[in-house]
C-alpha cells in the first residue's frame, strides 16, 4: 500500500513509500538534500519498519530536533501501525 507523510521541521516536505506488511519499498523524498536522500532511499529499499527505526530514529539535523531520516522512521512506524490497528 502506498503512503504519503507530510514532514515536520525539515527541508524535505513530504515522503512517499510503499509498505508491504512491514517491508518498506519505493521511498521518495520531496525536497531536502536530493543526493543524500536518494542514497538513503536506495540503502533502505526492502528493509523492515523495525530496521529503519533502529537505524534512523532520533537522528538529528543541526538544532532541528529531527532530520529527514528521523522523519522517515516516524512515517514508516505510523503507516505500519495504521494498517495493523
Amino acid at each position: 500500500m502506498k503512503y504519503s507523510y507530510k514532514t515536520n521541521s525539515v527541508c524535505s516536505r513530504e515522503i512517499e513509500f510503499d509498505l508491504e506488511g512491514n517491508i518498506v519499498r519505493n521511498i521518495t523524498f520531496y525536497g531536502g538534500c536530493n543526493g543524500n536522500l536518494k542514497a538513503v532511499s536506495k540503502l533502505l529499499e526492502g528493509q523492515t519498519v523495525e530496521y529503519i527505526e533502529e537505524k534512523l530514529k532520533g537522528n538529528l539535523c543541526g538544532m532541528r530536533g529531527t532530520s529527514c531520516a528521523d522523519q522517515l522512521a516516524i512515517a514508516v512506524r505510523k503507516a505500519y501501525d495504521s494498517q495493523v490497528n
